[in-house]
């Protein structure tokens, strides 16, 4: 590892080397360990399984879409984050933060005391004879409260790095608030949006701990993979956890080539 300019490898060079790999170690192993301890037939007849497709598949199209939803109000917060001053803004600041700190466990009971059919949101649903637990629906709103802070930071961090002389000089020019919004601060802070997309995504489509609490059914890939490690042991579920990894990291893969060449 050299430093651009400089051509001396020096102790420090080699000391921050063997930190960096060290931290690449310790993420690689384990799984490494689950792939070489994977046997290729028990990954095959796994990836024939419905359920386990099924329980991926969900995953998948529910963080998707859960992601997609929630950038519409997201994306206009973070850029009145970026752009205006008001009282409790740090508080609000705070509260985005939130659910990264929270236990996801806590977040879970959180949820099903608001979507149960005694909570506030479960009253209004089955009020028009809808029921949230067990939904795909409850499936989203668990993502989206702990994936949330990904996309509004990120998002928040594109407005700002956008300098505030453009689009006061639209103004002046007489674009209107929506127009400049739309034409110059949205297109120009586009990359950090697509990039806290892709990990608003990545996060909803791991999340277990609050999933578990308010849809055990119908099984998102986490819980499929849980499920099958208490029913029948870590040899049934490694080849489910494989096979998920194996999705989740092409998939992941795709969404930030696409973000990048965007």
């Amino acid at each position: 590892m050299i430093k651009k300019g400089v051509n001396n490898f020096s102790t420090f060079h080699l000391v921050l080397t063997l930190l960096g790999a060290f931290i690449l170690l310790f993420i690689v192993a384990p799984l490494l360990g689950m792939i070489i301890s994977t046997p290729f037939k028990a990954i095959t007849a796994t990836a024939a399984d419905s359920q386990v497709l099924k329980s991926i598949w969900l995953s998948i199209w529910v963080a998707m879409a859960t992601s997609l939803l929630f950038a519409i109000p997201a994306i206009p917060l973070a850029y009145i984050l970026a752009r205006y001053n008001f009282p409790l803004k740090n508080l609000i600041n705070g509260i985005i933060d939130l659910p990264v700190v929270i236990p996801h466990s806590v977040v879970g009971i959180a949820l099903l005391g608001f979507i149960a059919g005694d909570g506030l949101l479960g009253k209004t649903f089955e009020a028009f004879g809808v029921k949230l637990l067990g939904t795909p629906l409850a499936i989203a709103l668990a993502m989206a409260f702990v994936s949330l802070p990904f996309l509004i930071n990120s998002a928040r961090d594109g407005f700002l790095q956008i300098p505030e002389r453009f689009e006061q000089a639209a103004l002046v020019l007489g674009a209107s608030p929506s127009q400049v919004f739309f034409t110059i601060s949205l297109p120009l802070a586009w990359r950090n949006i697509v990039t806290g997309l892709v990990m608003m995504f990545a996060r909803g489509m791991s999340e277990f701990g609050a999933v578990v609490i308010i849809a055990y059914h119908p099984m998102v890939a986490s819980v499929m993979i849980y499920d099958r490690l208490t029913a029948f042991g870590l040899k049934y579920a490694q080849p489910a956890a494989l096979l998920f990894l194996s999705v989740s990291l092409v998939v992941f893969i795709l969404l930030r080539f696409f973000s990048q060449k965007r």
